[in-house]
């Protein structure tokens, strides 16, 4: 006897309804410091476009691009494999000489922080480039306009900063900067899908953005990211870059939607030369597939969903923990509404504990924790031979080093498993105190 697809999608909600987990014991169940949150229909989603074998780029990451494109206001996003190539290809499309003299060459300046994720460092350096290295404020985490206009010199052509845990820095301001000095900016915005800055969304303010849909972020595709855009010119050399660098922009498997195709005549080839096959950077293949944009797709509506449980989390966090002597709790930039990835604490100086003893009871409570990210990037064994500048001092940047860590707010975390957290934290403070 056969099956029907919706015979097979039947069954495949039977199963995911048979293998939910359910019941939360303290201590004993993982509380997660993020993670993926995935329904009935994010596993048929992905099960139908395997019975389709969408298994490459094709109609479901067209829609999702449109999709993105149209909740940020923008004109163009492109799917990747990742954010950290979203990154690569956002700095990288800045050094192609279709951009002629704003381009960025060899030994041109980035101004980046210090307390960051290596993805959001790391293009500046594969494309040649120096980072500039400034400190972040405590409580926010964030880069103040103060400390990048003056890490601002002779060399520097752009700005590349991550909004700090779904924290916005003052983007709207540093987007002012970068216009009045002729600058370019890239929001890293793969933790703070859904954060709003004087109540427009983060990722709009910048040049160029990156998203990312690992299953730790806002929303997953699995592995998968985008870059967003305004700039037509900037949206076609991604597009390239990310196609193996190719000059054509008619879709794999599509043949002449052009009508031009045979009669290019670029570098010195000779006239005619098949468009498909003419390379005008040197590029990536750094695309997604259908299968990834199918779970993308049904993970798009869920973004205000999302974003409000993470608001949710944090905010009963930061009540529940308000007041607790030795640490620093995390507060929103001003005229800021943050989509949160984390909270973050800081142990502060004299506490009468450190902070791998405080981070070794939370994990025997079963509350999982992360650093942030690199602490100090100047500090790590990847980076002590590249070429960087530092400006100002990073004083906080070590703090956060040596006594900062976050804890979970992802929407898959119940107020019981919250307010065990908040126990967890609670009581060994106060034992210590």
């Amino acid at each position: 006897m056969g099956y029907s697809k919706s015979d097979i999608l039947d069954q495949v909600r039977a199963y995911h309804q048979d293998n939910v987990a359910s019941g939360f014991v303290p201590g004993v169940t993982p509380v997660a410091a993020s993670g993926a949150v995935l329904d009935e229909d994010d596993r048929v989603a992905l099960v139908e476009a395997a019975l389709d074998l969408r298994i490459a780029a094709g109609a479901s990451s067209r829609r999702f691009e449109r999709a993105l494109a149209k909740y940020f206001g923008l004109r163009k996003a492109h799917l990747t494999n990742s954010g950290s190539s979203a990154n690569l290809l956002a700095l990288s499309a800045l050094t192609s000489p279709q951009l002629e003299d704003l381009r960025l060459v060899p030994g041109d300046e980035v101004v980046t922080v210090a307390a960051g994720f290596p993805t959001t460092v790391n293009p500046i350096l594969q494309n040649g480039l120096v980072p500039v290295f400034i400190d972040v404020e405590l409580g926010t985490y964030n880069a103040s306009p103060e400390r990048i206009a003056e890490a601002i010199g002779p060399r520097t052509r752009a700005i590349m900063i991550a909004h700090a845990l779904g924290n916005p820095f003052a983007v709207e301001e540093v987007a002012k900067i970068a216009d009045d000095r002729g600058l370019f900016l890239i929001e890293d915005n793969c933790d703070a899908l859904g954060s709003t800055y004087r109540g427009r969304l983060t990722g709009t303010f910048g040049d160029l953005a990156t998203e990312s849909f690992y299953p730790a972020h806002h929303i997953t595709m699995g592995e998968g990211g985008c870059v967003l855009t305004d700039n037509m010119v900037l949206a076609r050399i991604v597009e390239s870059l990310r196609d193996w660098g190719r000059d054509c922009w008619c879709e794999p498997g599509e043949d002449n939607r052009c009508f031009k195709r045979f009669d290019q005549q670029m570098g010195t080839l000779p006239k005619g030369y098949d468009h498909k096959y003419i390379f005008s950077h040197i590029g990536y293949n750094l695309k997604s597939t259908d299968l990834q944009a199918s779970l993308g797709l049904n993970q798009f509506g869920k973004i205000e969903e999302f974003g409000a449980a993470r608001r949710h989390n944090w905010a009963r966090l930061r009540a529940g923990l308000d007041g607790l002597p030795h640490l620093l709790l995390p507060e929103p930039t001003p005229d800021s509404d943050p989509s949160w990835f984390g909270f973050v604490l800081t142990v502060l100086d004299g506490a009468p504990f450190s902070t791998a003893e405080l981070i070794g009871h939370l994990e025997s409570r079963r509350v999982a924790t992360r650093r942030f990210f690199a602490g100090n990037l100047t500090r790590h064994p990847a980076y002590l031979n590249s070429p960087f500048r530092v400006s100002g001092p990073l004083t906080n940047s070590d703090i956060i080093a040596e006594r900062t860590f976050w804890i979970g707010v992802f929407p898959g975390l119940t107020d019981e498993m919250i307010d065990h957290s908040i126990r967890s934290v609670t009581e060994f403070v106060t034992g210590r105190t």
